[in-house]
């Protein structure tokens, strides 16, 4: 146990590696033995997730060092780590622990989603890649090696957007996305040469040592804000976003809504992390208020509008990143005076990623199921699904209402904590919230009303497979356990990954520098 624990930070990536990787052989072998791997990679990863979780919050959230290659403290007279490092403080476990559970229930769907389909062994090498790139870009302390794994993210999320070859739109959405995600990577490679030619070194912990607020400082900050937002799907580099959860796959959707809260992550790393009190932090955090705010309104309005079942949830995905802008931005913006309702932003902008997983997840998988039974997309074609397919109406208005922030699901436990901090910011941005989740909660009733209610437009739908059904009851157990006991899991995994961005950039420092 004492091996595993200690080397449970590369394990979470180097597990889903081996299932991407011996996927393609594995599958040579049929199709039961496929799928016993793939569900035996996402388990473990998912043990050595909680693994790593549990050892950080139980050790009192001191960060966790994994050195590839050696070991610190830094050797005699060198000033600058130069080795390959993962550095995990309660932000990243949160985030591993958001990605293993993507990874189990994607897995899970996928059993029957793919089973009457080819390519499933190629396709299970493709979510495996993404994955380990998503758990690699949360853990990695080092520059370099952030932008390798945003990379890895950035090729498997095309492979996976244009997977089905047979669709048209697929192969344009995954064309968009790739010549949008080219430019994303190029702005934080642009920014990762120019830290380190200024510094000479790219562990984050260094740099955030060494900063001065200079012009190449300022010009990298706006490289990294550029591309991880364009990355996050935040407007106006959102156009990707919609067409890309809208053509995958429904698990790869929502995979998808997980490889965009890493780049979130990201973002937020840099922020509080990398840059701190380095920067004038209340004009970077209206500068990302202004970003939530367009972000809110484009995704609500544009999803006022929508035909399609899946781009009009892919719209809804890209408003809530909005509210996690927003939250984190008026953190950012009182960094410098601390006041409490700042750390209260921040906590509930970061519980609003695990909730948004939970019930945008949700809804895409109910929407691939619907879909699925009655072969259409279109809203006015799917009515009277409600007759046949009764758990997937339930669990699909369980998705609506916890993304609309109504009570008691999940979503409302961490909107409030957003509408209550912005108030105290300023009234109008908590009432500009309130308003678009509440125009949101009216898209989806008209979207359930036409999917669900009404007469049967479709004969016999398809009945939804048990791994499909099961993977959705997953997730809305954590809409529904976290909207019940929102204190709970505030207290033992939120808390303290607010805290590492809001107050514990001197510890994460000081675990590789010492000091």
């Amino acid at each position: 146990m004492n091996a595993l624990t200690t080397h449970a930070p590369i394990l979470i990536i180097a597990t889903p590696l081996l299932g991407a990787f011996a996927a393609p052989l594995i599958g040579k072998l049929g199709w039961t033995v496929r799928t016993a791997f793939a569900g035996a990679i996402a388990a473990l990863t998912g043990c050595f997730a909680g693994l790593l979780a549990a050892t950080l919050y139980t050790g009192g959230g001191a960060p966790i060092v994994y050195v590839l290659g050696g070991r610190l403290p830094l050797p005699s007279g060198l000033a600058a780590p130069i080795r390959i490092m993962l550095e995990v403080d309660g932000l990243s476990a949160f985030m591993a622990l958001i990605t293993a559970l993507v990874a189990v229930v994607a897995v899970l769907y996928s059993v029957s989603y793919w089973k009457e389909r080819s390519g499933g062994a190629l396709y299970d090498s493709l979510l495996f890649l993404l994955i380990a790139g998503v758990f690699g870009l949360v853990l990695t302390g080092d520059m370099f090696n952030f932008f390798v794994f945003l990379e890895i993210t950035s090729v498997a999320a095309c492979g996976l957007i244009g997977f089905r070859t047979w669709r048209k739109r697929s192969s344009e959405a995954a064309f968009k996305v790739m010549a949008l995600y080219t430019l994303s990577g190029l702005f934080v490679l642009l920014a990762v040469g120019l830290l380190y030619g200024q510094y000479g070194g790219l562990n984050i912990a260094y740099l955030a040592t060494n900063l001065g607020g200079t012009m190449v400082d300022r010009v990298a900050l706006a490289l990294l804000i550029a591309g991880l937002a364009m990355k996050a799907g935040a407007v106006p580099m959102h156009m990707w976003a919609p067409e890309a959860y809208g053509e995958a796959p429904a698990p790869v959707s929502m995979v998808l809504v997980a490889n965009s809260q890493a780049s979130l992550y990201a973002l937020f790393r840099v922020l509080f992390t990398l840059y701190g009190q380095s920067l004038s932090a209340a004009a970077v955090g209206w500068i990302l208020i202004v970003l939530a705010l367009l972000t809110i309104f484009v995704g609500v309005t544009m999803a006022l509008v929508q035909k399609d079942l899946k781009r009009l949830i892919a719209f809804g995905a890209v408003s809530q990143i909005g509210y996690m802008l927003l939250a984190v931005g008026v953190g950012f913006a009182v960094l410098a005076t601390r006041p409490d309702f700042g750390l209260t932003a921040i906590t509930g902008g970061i519980f609003h990623m695990i909730n948004d997983v939970a019930c945008i997840g949700l809804l895409f998988l109910a929407a691939g199921a619907a879909i699925r039974a009655s072969g259409s997309r279109d809203l006015h074609s799917m009515g009277g699904l409600a007759h046949s397919l009764k758990g997937t109406t339930v669990l699909f208005a369980v998705g609506a209402f916890a993304l609309a922030g109504v009570p008691p699901f999940n979503g409302f436990a961490s909107k409030l904590l957003i509408y209550e901090s912005t108030f105290q910011l300023s009234p109008v941005l908590a009432v500009i919230a309130v308003l678009a989740s509440i125009v949101l909660l009216a898209v989806f009733v008209r979207a359930f009303q036409a999917v669900f209610l009404g007469p049967r437009l479709i004969a016999r739908p398809e009945p939804v497979p048990w791994p499909m059904v099961a993977s959705m009851v997953v997730l809305a157990a954590v809409v529904i356990g976290f909207g019940l006991f929102p204190g709970f899991f505030i207290d033992k995994i939120v808390t303290p990954a607010a805290n590492a961005l809001w107050s514990g950039q001197g510890d994460y420092i000081r675990a590789v520098m010492g000091g």
